[in-house]
């Protein structure tokens, strides 16, 4: 059980809702069009979530190598850089986990077409590079872009492509204050980490715009979030239930005045899997618009 814990915390659970937000818009969108399929609904999310967790997995074992996961960290123990798991075990995780996702692609592109495996390799890519190999983009600042490109438009398109193999520009346009809010999460965990991953050389834009920039980064990815949504339904752009969405607006006050008045890791990490939550509850709310 002690084995199956660390393991389990090493997929880094609360992030997960990364992953299954955008599929739960893309999704809500096709039971709206009258174009909806459990089986690429259910396969997608399955999908998504093991390259997440592959990506987590990767990550923990690619940053422990560059020494980014010291015992000057405050965020949770990972597992590679404490010794829980070995550099080798973590990989051979990230090629079982991955090669799963790999199959739930395949049967997607049958069903949908070569575009899903683009998108597929695309984000395996992505995950696999953003903190290791020579050159990790992580390390130079792209990493919120990458989140934004591919759990924010990639998977939120693709979540609605794979249903009828049709990209609607509704989904386009949804996949932007998805993109926002899942770009935060990102921004929220590089607030917490900004010193270790300086001395680490890190470079993430928590590191170059300072904890204050960054801090202003995560208000304005959040209060970006609303204000698109509120814009794309009142020109009738979306759907204009997906204003439901704006109901997570008021929950998200206090975990913003979070980041901005702590500074110890206990409490950020709090504000971390608060964002992840907010992401969620948005995703779930807009989804349940764009089925209406």
């Amino acid at each position: 059980m002690s084995t199956l814990r660390t393991w389990v915390s090493a997929a880094r659970p609360p992030t997960l809702w990364a992953a299954a937000a955008p599929v739960a818009v893309g999704s809500g969108l096709a039971w709206g069009e009258g174009v909806f399929r459990l089986d690429a609904c259910l396969v997608s999310l399955a999908a998504a979530l093991l390259i997440n967790i592959g990506a987590n997995f990767a990550n923990d074992a690619s940053d422990a190598r560059r020494g980014a996961d010291g015992p000057a960290r405050i965020g949770p123990t990972r597992a590679v850089a404490s010794g829980l798991i070995s550099p080798r075990a973590m990989w051979t995780a990230v090629l079982v986990v991955f090669g799963l996702a790999s199959i739930g692609g395949v049967y997607l592109a049958v069903i949908a077409g070569w575009p899903v495996l683009a998108i597929g390799a695309a984000s395996l890519t992505a995950a696999l590079t953003y903190t290791g190999g020579p050159r990790p983009y992580g390390y130079a600042g792209l990493g919120e872009i990458a989140v934004f490109l591919f759990f924010g438009l990639a998977a939120t398109v693709g979540s609605r492509f794979v249903h009828d193999a049709t990209a609607p520009a509704t989904a386009w346009l949804l996949a932007i204050p998805l993109g926002l809010t899942v770009t935060a999460i990102l921004v929220a965990n590089n607030v917490r980490d900004a010193d270790t991953d300086r001395a680490a050389g890190k470079r993430t834009l928590a590191v170059s715009l300072g904890r204050r920039g960054g801090r202003y980064l995560y208000a304005g990815l959040l209060s970006g979030a609303f204000v698109a949504l509120a814009i794309e339904a009142a020109v009738g752009a979306v759907p204009r239930l997906c204003l439901l969405g704006l109901l997570a607006a008021p929950p998200t006050v206090p975990v913003v005045i979070a980041v901005f008045r702590e500074t110890g890791g206990p409490a950020l990490v709090r504000a971390l899997r608060a964002t992840a939550r907010l992401h969620a509850l948005f995703g779930a709310l807009v989804a349940l618009g764009a089925a209406l």
